[in-house]
């Protein structure tokens, strides 16, 4: 080996070793706040116990979160609001922003602005508005009534109480997700929509064809972050309806919230339901990732 290739290796072995140092701070980082929790949970769903008075259990807690009736309604309802809320939000997101992609638009700004607010809304400010707008009195009923249908008891029947938390989870999580294909769509050329036109596509042709496959990292990217977040839904169980009617809408992370805090503490058993939630996670952010990477 000669002398400059001697160098050349021992330089880039420097780099490496710089490159090390400044990783370091965040590996470790990653590891005292993400990794070593996770291990504590998991040691800590073999345990069971109230309280503090925990004893080694095996997979008993595993075992019964599968004969608990509790976690599969939770479980329903989580899936349910994953099902219907996330496609019809991310639909919803891509088609303002298209519309907001407009060149000739006047005022997209303010459009933009306030379609993306509701993100920036307090989570217990945004439940209180709409827990009065679905009140037995509240602006939606007394519409109702103004049109001669009778009023809803929107928060005493377990559907239309899901109906409110999927409207609200849509009103609040469209503008943010709108605001990634909005970023999206600016990296596109107009040039390649007016050559389609001048090609004769119409404008529906447009979108199938040219928005929609130049955006699909964008549209995976939130079709997976759109999915973890549903299967953590907690803020809107536990300020809208506080789960109820009895559990009919209960979210799995207000249950394991629930089995922390309000009820007896049972550590062991809701630190085994936050490893299948994250199970569930990484299981369904795996497969998405799957789905939509095309490469061989």
């Amino acid at each position: 080996m000669s002398g400059q290739e001697k160098r050349k290796l021992t330089l880039q072995q420097r780099h490496k070793r710089i490159g090390w140092i400044f990783l370091m701070p965040s590996v470790i980082m990653i590891c005292l706040f993400s990794f070593y929790p996770m291990i504590q949970a998991f040691v800590l769903s073999l345990q069971t116990g109230l309280g503090v008075d925990l004893k080694f259990g095996g997979l008993n807690n595993y075992i019964r979160i599968f004969k608990d009736p509790t976690f599969k309604q939770t479980l329903f309802n989580t899936f349910f609001y994953l099902i219907i809320q996330v496609p019809i939000m991310l639909v919803l997101a891509l088609c303002l922003a298209s519309m907001l992609n407009n060149k000739d638009l006047r005022f997209k700004g303010l459009f933009r602005t306030c379609i993306f607010l509701p993100c920036a809304t307090s989570l217990v400010s945004y439940a209180m508005i709409f827990r009065s707008l679905f009140a037995n009195e509240g602006f939606i009923n007394t519409i109702l009534k103004d049109v001669g249908i009778d009023p809803i008891n929107w928060f005493g029947n377990a559907w239309t109480a899901r109906a409110v938390i999927i409207i609200a989870m849509i009103w609040r999580w469209t503008g943010y997700n709108m605001v990634f294909y909005l970023s999206g769509l600016q990296n596109i050329e107009y040039s390649v929509y007016e050559a389609a036109r001048i090609d004769g596509a119409t404008p529906l042709q447009s979108f199938f064809k040219i928005t929609v496959p130049l955006l699909k990292p964008i549209i995976l990217l939130t079709t997976i972050t759109s999915t973890n977040g549903t299967l953590q839904l907690f803020d809107e169980s536990l300020n809208l309806t506080n789960g109820g009617p009895g559990t009919s809408t209960m979210t799995m992370s207000h249950y394991i919230y629930n089995t922390s805090f309000v009820h007896s503490p049972n550590f062991g058993y809701a630190a085994a339901l936050s490893i299948v939630i994250l199970v569930m996670v990484a299981v369904l952010a795996l497969l998405q990732m799957k789905v939509g990477d095309e490469r061989e």
